[in-house]
């Protein structure tokens, strides 16, 4: 007889109710564009966006579709993939909640440049470009926002790319590991518990690499008592030994 595995992942449960207007506010204030606004403001921009509710492993938009919405995570988790010519895909970004997504300076005629989908059951605020533009009109702060992160996106992107091409599998793995700690690490027993569900496709998606060698540097990891790990999860046992792996010369 077969028994479910184990996992220490939460699962949410998003219903409707549970996409608030006092939930919409406060998310919406995390996206850095908007951390300037007033109460008052970010109620009016609120007012702009529409919530909609996804299953888990459900893609948003496609990449190569017309770049028409912009999107902030309410609740849940949310991944960013960009499929190459030959068709193997890089997991680009992992979001959660308070995070936007979509080209906020896209004009008409562009197009996403990733595809989005939900990792976990998700609340997801959209707005139209059109509309997002005229917000921009009448806050300057959101027009600076704006453009302040999408020069610090492309110095991330260029970054990210030398890691790809400079950086042996094992340092790309650790400093990934690490990054998605910082990001979504919550301590356990287990240790800094990476909140969201992780496979090895995914990881090797991010780095760069076969799944069949994240799951060798995963298991060495595992066996000098760095990480635990189970089916679509990882907790953080040494978290200051992967930085140092990370950073060797």
């Amino acid at each position: 007889m077969s028994t479910k595995r184990e996992t220490p992942l939460t699962s949410p449960s998003i219903e409707g109710h549970q996409c608030t207007v006092n939930l919409r506010l406060q998310k919406l204030g995390m996206v850095p564009f908007f951390q300037q606004l007033s109460e008052e403001q970010l109620r009016q921009v609120n007012n702009k966006f529409t919530a909609t509710h996804y299953p888990s492993e459900e893609t948003i938009y496609r990449q190569g579709g017309a770049a028409t919405m912009l999107r902030v995570v309410v609740a849940g988790n949310v991944k960013l993939v960009y499929h190459t010519t030959e068709g193997d895909g890089v997991l680009l970004d992992m979001l959660k909640a308070g995070e936007f997504f979509g080209n906020p300076g896209a004009k008409s005629g562009d197009v996403y440049n990733e595809t989005a989908q939900t990792q976990t059951k998700a609340c997801i605020l959209s707005i139209r470009l059109n509309d997002f533009r005229k917000i921009m009109d009448m806050y300057s702060s959101v027009a600076m926002g704006v453009l302040d992160i999408t020069t610090d996106r492309l110095n991330q992107s260029r970054q990210r790319i030398q890691h790809l091409s400079t950086l042996p599998v094992k340092k790309r793995i650790a400093h990934a590991l690490v990054t998605l700690a910082n990001k979504f690490g919550e301590e356990t027993s287990r240790g800094l518990l990476i909140q969201l569900p992780l496979s090895r496709k995914d990881l090797a998606d991010m780095v760069g690499t076969s799944a069949e060698t994240a799951s060798r540097i995963m298991s060495q990891f595992q066996e000098n008592d760095l990480i635990t790990s189970g089916r679509q999860w990882i907790a953080i046992k040494e978290k200051p030994v992967l930085l140092q792996i990370s950073a060797e010369s």
